[in-house]
């Protein structure tokens, strides 16, 4: 009889472990609701800049939904990178990253964590992949060429970002900055 009791609770304890939920788990295909995730992540994503608490629930709520849902992987990035977070931050842009393997955005905010993290090759590397997957990406051109003047790097491609930034630069700032370096090189 005691070998019945020991086996009907080792059975139960199974059962328990199978129930164990982490934050973002997602039991089942049907239990994901991309829509309800997508919805969430554009209202934290209007809530960035003036309530990073919310913003950060809502991103969290938003990935309860669909863990897969991208962009909110990399919104909460975007908060933990506000919030000197840098391990959180570059940890959300990775799922960013392999969820959205076509856009350069979570490859960008991986570079900028990995700069202020002061690892600069890193850095290079994550806006180079940002090239590589939009090689007329101003943003990550941006980026790499501001690394590679702040840092003395050596790289033949930064005439041709120069250039293209003093074309297409995302506003006149960048614009005005890449013609004054082109300047002085």
């Amino acid at each position: 009889m005691s070998r019945l009791v020991a086996i009907a609770a080792f059975l139960a304890l199974g059962a328990c472990r199978a129930q164990v939920v982490g934050p973002y788990t997602t039991l089942a295909e049907e239990s994901r609701s991309t829509t309800e995730a997508e919805q969430l992540n554009r209202r934290a994503a209007d809530l960035l800049g003036s309530d990073p608490a919310e913003a950060e629930a809502l991103l969290r709520e938003a990935l309860t939904k669909d863990v897969f849902y991208g962009p909110a992987h990399n919104n909460l990035g975007v908060v933990f990178l506000a919030q000197g977070k840098l391990y959180e931050a570059a940890n959300e842009f990775e799922w960013a990253r392999k969820l959205l393997p076509d856009s350069p955005d979570p490859r960008i905010n991986l570079a900028l964590v990995m700069e202020q993290a002061g690892r600069t090759d890193e850095a290079l590397r994550a806006y180079e992949t940002a090239l590589e997957v939009v090689p007329e990406c101003v943003a990550a051109m941006q980026g790499a060429a501001a690394l590679c003047l702040r840092g003395n790097l050596a790289d033949q491609r930064l005439d041709p970002w120069l250039e293209r930034i003093a074309l297409a630069g995302e506003n006149a700032d960048w614009r005005a900055w890449a013609l004054e370096r082109r300047a002085r090189r």
